[in-house]
């Protein structure tokens, strides 16, 4: 399956979805748009990639798994993977800085073809994070055995990893649809990738370039990030107390953390100094007084 990206509009941003899982989210974050990044796709399944409105996709292992998938079987996706490994480094290109591969670990294909890409992109040179799902627990046991080795491949082929725990939807959501369940979790993949895509590509007046991100998540390992919005009294601060109490991450103990990527976005009411105090103030509690806390802000209405 052919791709091509021309150079004129080529992000130095790319974000690949691989797998079914991975491929799912990435249609999701096509679909929402996150400013300054280029989509694509990887997969086993010809079907899949066939009704996926991301422009940009490569079938893996067409030899091996002929177009319908890796069974649920990592082997064979890290197999497909390595099949198309020039393709891979075409899909990268010369200009990309940074990606995030996304993917739902415990099936076949982003189980196992996530971490060869990862590590591409890697020997490239490319700031490489990794966003992934635990499978719910009615899922299987297999499938989360699976999982757990898969995140601890991905751990060792990329410079920052992101774990989401799919089982924590049901905490913040409730008794959800199957359907929506697979949203919510497309949504939280979204809202990370962005979270730190948009840190780079927005402008502000106090800006965090692409060299303040790579300081903090090149060869940081596993990463904890947290979002929140807020407003009226103690918009700042709750924002802030929030972000640090998400529960769809593995961990939210920011306590003895290195650095600190902190971006601050307000509407139509401008940031007061007191407010930047406030948030500040807290992540540099809650993280230690030895955490490099670095900050920026902009404005996105």
């Amino acid at each position: 399956m052919k791709f091509d990206l021309p150079k004129e509009l080529a992000s130095i941003i790319k974000v690949i979805g691989v797998g079914g899982g991975g491929s799912n989210a990435v249609n999701h974050m096509f679909k929402q748009g996150i400013k300054g990044v280029d989509f694509l796709i990887c997969n086993t399944d010809r079907q899949a990639l066939d009704i996926s409105p991301v422009p940009v996709k490569l079938q893996l292992g067409e030899a091996l798994t002929e177009g319908l998938g890796a069974g649920s079987q990592p082997e064979r996706g890290r197999g497909a993977a390595q099949e198309n490994l020039d393709e891979i480094r075409q899909l990268l290109g010369d200009r990309t800085k940074m990606v995030f591969i996304t993917a739902g670990m415990g099936g076949g294909t982003g189980t196992g073809a996530a971490p060869v890409i990862a590590s591409v992109a890697r020997e490239l040179g490319i700031l490489t994070v990794g966003i992934v799902t635990m499978p719910f627990q009615w899922e299987g046991r297999k499938r989360k055995q699976q999982a757990t080795t898969g995140i601890d491949e991905m751990r060792d082929a990329v410079d920052t990893l992101l774990v989401i725990n799919n089982d924590r939807l049901r905490d913040l959501y409730g008794n959800l649809t199957l359907d929506n369940a697979f949203e919510h979790a497309d949504n939280v993949l979204t809202t990370a990738a962005r979270g730190i895509a948009e840190i780079i590509t927005m402008t502000g007046k106090v800006n965090v370039d692409f060299e303040d991100v790579k300081t903090v998540m090149t060869g940081s390992g596993v990463a904890i990030m947290g979002m929140a919005e807020s407003e009226g009294e103690d918009r700042a601060l709750r924002a802030a107390q929030e972000s640090l109490a998400s529960p769809l991450l593995n961990d939210n103990d920011i306590r003895g953390a290195k650095y600190v990527l902190l971006n601050i976005t307000h509407g139509t009411q401008e940031v007061l100094m007191d407010e930047i105090n406030d948030i500040t103030d807290h992540i540099q509690d809650a993280a230690g007084s030895s955490a490099d806390v670095i900050w920026g802000y902009c404005r996105d209405e």
